[in-house]
């Protein structure tokens, strides 16, 4: 089973969205446990102060690391030994690749930032990585986080009920998904393509790779340059989304 925990100030904001759909199909199969850990219950202050103003001056306040690292080292010191993601906006990107190779991990402890950012030292010299969910600035890393998770959760043993539909997934071989048609076969005089009901296995097999193709030629070539082996690969996750 893997082990999900979230490090945030709002841990109230996880459990309307992880109790249904994939996530919550996960946890109730035991396939996955997800914590969601408050940060001010690391801080030592009357005041529970998780922020403060930035050296240097500018606008905005900046997450403090003194909790941040209370709230991982604890949970080391209790044996655990989470995979440690700090959600910003520097990061490296986040796609179906990263989110296989997040699956396969035992424990993965996610941090979420807010205001203006985390102390970098967070960065330094305690996240394994930082991940970004794309070229956007959220209000907080908790929006990140739920994104990662569902992502995750869905390639777990046991989440999904038909573990080969997910092999089909936009992204899971490099290409987009091919084209979707469901009941009826006419709708508004827009018909479903004639070999999607022709029954031959082989050539709807052939068509849907030849529609993935086009459809990922048109809308994300920079995934046929991958594909192809001209562009230049993510080498590595840096630092997701937010300041």
């Amino acid at each position: 089973m893997m082990r999900i925990d979230i490090l945030t100030i709002f841990p109230q904001i996880f459990e309307p969205v992880f109790q249904v759909g994939v996530v919550g199909q996960g946890v109730r199969r035991k396939c996955m446990e997800i914590r969601s850990l408050d940060l001010r219950d690391f801080t030592t202050d009357r005041h529970r102060t998780v922020d403060d103003r930035p050296f240097g001056g500018g606008e905005g306040m900046v997450m403090k690391p003194e909790p941040i690292f209370r709230a991982v080292e604890q949970c080391r010191k209790q044996g655990a030994h989470p995979w440690v993601v700090l959600l910003s906006p520097q990061g490296g990107r986040f796609d179906q690749q990263a989110a296989q190779r997040l699956a396969g991990l035992d424990h993965l402890l996610l941090i979420c930032g807010r205001y203006e950012g985390v102390d970098q030292r967070v960065a330094d010299h305690l996240a394994d990585e930082e991940i970004s969910v794309g070229d956007f600035v959220l209000s907080g890393g908790e929006f990140a986080a739920m994104i990662v998770v569902d992502a995750v959760a869905r390639l777990l043993p046991g989440v999904v009920g038909n573990p080969s539909s997910v092999l089909e997934d936009s992204f899971m071989h490099g290409l987009l998904d091919y084209p979707q048609y469901t009941r009826p076969a006419e709708f508004r005089d827009w018909a479903v393509p004639e070999v999607l009901l022709s029954g031959d296995h082989d050539r709807i097999r052939q068509w849907r790779q030849e529609a993935a193709l086009r459809r990922t030629r048109v809308r994300r070539p920079d995934l046929m340059s991958d594909q192809s082996g001209t562009a230049e690969p993510e080498r590595r996750f840096e630092n997701s989304n937010s300041r």
